[in-house]
């Protein structure tokens, strides 16, 4: 009986060892894969040789430059050394023959009609010295459209083509720099993202007071009544926006999408304390003050929750009859002769006086109409600002036509295209290089088919609107540029990257030990029992053998 107890239990032994053996194989082959594969982390394949390209991005600009001369600027001989592809003989005989006879905005409106430009270039004709079109002290006439008439310097009949274009270099230089982008336009576009050693005070403020590039905004114009008991307050605003506003957004419609409305807010004040000047009988705001004029109006205006969109306030504030008239007034102590401010990329507030439209006898609330004219060239001059519409100085010599009805110019257009593209380009690149890196770093961040999608027509419009920046083609450029934003921003912010964002290695430990750990010890144990039988039959084996 002893003799069948034994070789029972050895075939248990045996039979358990091979149990633990399978169990171990089971796990090695068929669970540990099916873990790793059920558990890995799904990340589609991402560009990031070309992201990182995108890191060490250099833009390459350029414009078209045509410079036309009149006849009468050059002699004969120095005209027949002029290359045939410089030279236009059309362009001559309409100079000679009509500019010359033109004031300077009909000239302009012609000299657009005759050779019609490219968005981003620029035309300079050259008139002679002793044309009567221009004032003897007026260098330079820069029209509404992307031509300038340059008084040529005095030219020698011996100087060669290329003494004649040297010494024009300066002059044409001049123009473009004032028409077209300059190095610290773009050093402004790209001041909130790059670190640049030089900026300028001018360039610094522009950027600073524009609001930054996005694909829409929106536009409210809010009517301020503090005193409804006294005054009765009427604005055609819808009309003068048609008027007034909307030529200017119609031009701008191919940089973003703009929606305006309007407001009427009753019993709305500033929150500031206006002080009374008995030098003037007339209360005043000081500019120290002025910071603390938006947040109580901001509380009043609403927002449009379902917009993720710029909104820019425009208010129109008429002071009650207690603190009537009342004027703003700059770090100067004087008074600010359009009586309005603006906060930067927020918007602006003009103060409208109406006490002088009646007397104190008058009925109450009193009938008043707002000169909408007058506000609206204000609105219009700080929405300009806000755009990113930069102030030019132009040098001595020059003079710029103003841009009219349309309340921009052609050529500031193309200055808005220019630094808004650059300034796409470069928000698209961060944002696209500062996702590529967070999801290098995390490596267990989901990656969906859709992020990779996203990021990879990001990059493809980044590289479109490069090429066409660098071609000079700023409608495509731009185009391609707000596409690129557009993607790396849903990229970036979709909301499958968060699901994983905090869920280190420690926190899987944790969860998993629990689980894993008493089913593993005795599989283990058992594993290394029959590794050190097994090297004790092989210890016994050689034993005997010797």
């Amino acid at each position: 009986s002893s003799g069948t107890g034994g070789s029972a239990g050895q075939s248990l032994y045996v039979r358990g060892r091979y149990a633990a053996l399978a169990i171990a194989a089971v796990v090695i082959v068929v669970g540990i894969p099916l873990w790793w594969k059920t558990t890995e982390t799904y990340r589609a394949w991402l560009p990031f040789s070309e992201i990182s390209e995108l890191d060490s991005l250099q833009l390459q600009l350029s414009v078209d430059i045509e410079v036309v001369f009149s006849r009468g600027t050059l002699t004969p001989e120095q005209q027949k050394k002029f290359p045939l592809s410089h030279v236009n003989q059309k362009e001559h005989q309409f100079l000679s023959l009509s500019c010359l006879l033109l004031p300077p905005t009909e000239a302009d409106l012609s000299l657009h009609m005759l050779s019609e430009s490219s968005c981003g270039s620029v035309v300079v004709y050259v008139i002679p010295e002793s044309a009567a079109l221009l004032p003897e002290d007026v260098k330079v006439y820069v029209g509404q459209r992307r031509t300038a008439l340059l008084r040529s310097p005095p030219f020698k009949s011996s100087w060669s083509l290329k003494e004649v274009l040297s010494n024009l270099d300066m002059e044409v230089e001049q123009v473009v720099s004032t028409m077209s982008f300059s190095h610290q336009d773009i050093v402004a576009a790209l001041s909130d993202r790059v670190r640049m050693a030089k900026v300028t005070k001018e360039s610094m403020a522009d950027s600073m007071r524009a609001i930054k590039s996005s694909p829409g905004y929106e536009i409210t114009f809010s009517l301020l009544n503090p005193d409804p008991r006294s005054h009765s307050l009427h604005w055609d605003i819808e009309g003068a926006v048609q008027s007034c506003i909307q030529p200017l957004l119609n031009k701008l419609a191919p940089i973003a999408n703009f929606s305006v409305d309007s407001q009427i807010l009753y019993y709305a004040v500033l929150g500031v304390n206006p002080r009374f000047d008995n030098s003037v009988s007339a209360y005043t705001l000081s500019a120290d003050s002025l910071s603390h004029v938006i947040n109580p109006v901001e509380a009043r205006l609403g927002s449009n929750a379902a917009s993720s969109n710029p909104v820019l306030n425009f208010l129109l504030y008429v002071p009650d009859s207690h603190h009537s008239p009342l004027f703003i007034r700059d770090h100067s102590k004087r008074e600010v002769p359009s009586n309005a401010f603006h906060s930067p990329r927020w918007g602006g507030i003009m103060v409208y006086n109406v006490n002088e439209m009646y007397g104190p006898e008058a009925e109450r609330p009193v009938d008043i109409n707002i000169n909408m004219a007058k506000v609206m060239g204000v609105f219009l001059a700080q929405l300009r600002l806000m755009l990113g519409v930069q102030h030019t100085h132009p040098p001595t010599g020059f003079v710029l036509q103003s841009p009219g009805s349309a309340g921009l110019a052609d050529w500031e257009l193309d200055r808005l295209l220019w630094s808004r593209s650059v300034e796409n380009i470069a928000t698209a690149s961060t944002t696209i290089t500062s996702l590529a890196q967070l999801l290098d770093q995390i490596g267990n961040i989901v990656i969906n088919d859709n992020i990779a999608q996203q990021v990879s027509s990001a990059v493809t419009s980044l590289q479109s609107a490069v090429a066409e920046l660098e071609a000079g083609n700023l409608a495509f450029a731009l185009q391609y540029s707000r596409e690129a934003i557009l993607a790396s921003e849903r990229a970036f912010f979709d909301p499958s990257l968060l699901h994983l964002l905090y869920f280190p290695d420690d926190q899987k430990f944790a969860i998993y030990i629990p689980l894993f750990l008493p089913m593993c010890v005795p599989i283990v144990l058992s594993l290394l029992k029959i590794v050190s039988e097994a090297k004790k039959k092989r210890a016994d084996k050689q034993a005997k053998s010797d």
